[in-house]
């Protein structure tokens, strides 16, 4: 909020006149109402960043890449002189590439809404890599791309790094380097084998896929492969955000979850994200093992991790895949903590 209200308050010293537009692709639903929902649930009302927050799921066809796909703008920002992608950029969870998500891909996906994020969705990673690149080229070339504004998070959620970019450096060297940097912070688990990963929450403000894959290991795309380490056995993901608005595209990254978790997931929306998603949704959508309470799906997870009954099982439990300055490990992990590494009784 606050780096929004900045971002607000510099502009209209440079004699604009700004508003808000969600460039949320077909979060919140695919509706205008749900994705300015989805904004204020996160403190970003009109009063809180100073503007106007106009929100439209439709869009204006303003340029086309040099292999013809076009290119979509939401109806309101294509009616502005300029736009200003501001988001945070990280390791994508859908592909890999030299720039991933940030401010390209929010300028040339988010920004297009359903039809815009549904055709860069809708092909494999390689190809989805390279259209968000070829869109850029081509939305640049408009001259409706003022520049962005781009924020890095540490593994705690606290913002370690800002940075203003000029429309050349949107897509150009200077967001490269910031995705390089972006991938030394993601929270990484400390053990290269787990039996039973718990995970107490999960959402659409810790990653867009709920649990974030580039720490689980598990990405669930044809196309894409799982990373060798961690290697996690089986997940238990406890509960969702409020600000999920019950979109659980990802909810098929674990493997039980308890009743209180599967009645808060509102299909409608998921399955909406998960078509625009494309082919990164449909392992993602899939449903899993939905048991009583939470100590039963722990139970189960133990029981069906592939270790023998009376084996010792590596367990591990975090706040979410976002914070983890901490985890709470079971005994047979105590001795392959990192070095350096705190033990609170």
């Amino acid at each position: 909020v606050g780096l929004m209200r900045g971002v607000i308050s510099g502009l209209r010293e440079l004699g604009a006149e700004p508003f808000i537009v969600p460039a949320m692709g077909s979060h919140g639903g695919a509706k205008a109402e749900g994705q300015r929902a989805m904004l204020e649930s996160l403190g970003m009302t009109e009063e809180a960043i100073g503007a106007e927050i106009r929100a439209t799921m439709e869009t204006v066809e303003v340029a086309r890449t040099a292999d013809g796909m076009p290119l979509y703008l939401d109806r309101h920002a294509a009616g502005a002189d300029r736009i200003l992608p501001v988001n945070r950029i990280k390791p994508h969870t859908c592909f890999k590439g030299p720039i991933e998500s940030g401010v390209t891909k929010m300028a040339v996906v988010g920004f297009g809404k359903q039809p815009g994020a549904a055709q860069i969705h809708a092909c494999g990673p390689v190809e989805m890599r390279n259209r968000i690149l070829h869109g850029i080229e081509a939305l640049r070339a408009t001259g409706r791309v003022l520049g962005g504004v781009a924020s890095i998070e540490s593994a705690s959620g606290e913002v370690v790094r800002v940075q203003a970019l000029t429309s050349t450096e949107v897509g150009g060297q200077a967001e490269i380097d910031l995705t390089d940097f972006s991938r030394t912070l993601v929270p990484a688990l400390p053990f290269p084998r787990i039996d039973v990963l718990i995970v107490e929450k999960g959402g659409k403000d810790i990653s867009g896929t709920t649990m974030d894959p580039n720490v689980t290991g598990r990405f669930s795309v044809h196309g894409l492969a799982d990373l060798a380490e961690p290697d996690v056995s089986t997940i238990v993901l406890l509960s969702i955000t409020p600000v999920s608005g019950g979109n659980a595209l990802g909810i098929g990254f674990a493997d039980f979850i308890p009743v209180s978790v599967a009645q808060q997931i509102d299909w409608q929306k998921t399955y909406v994200n998960c078509f625009t998603a494309g082919i990164a949704g449909v392992r993602r959508s899939r449903m899993p093992m939905v048991l009583p309470t939470e100590d039963d799906c722990v139970k189960a997870a133990l029981s069906m991790c592939g270790q023998a009954f009376d084996q010792p099982k590596r367990v591990v439990r975090i706040e979410s895949t976002l914070h983890m300055t901490r985890c709470w490990v079971s005994d047979a992990l105590l001795g392959e903590l990192p070095a350096g590494a705190e033990i609170v009784a």
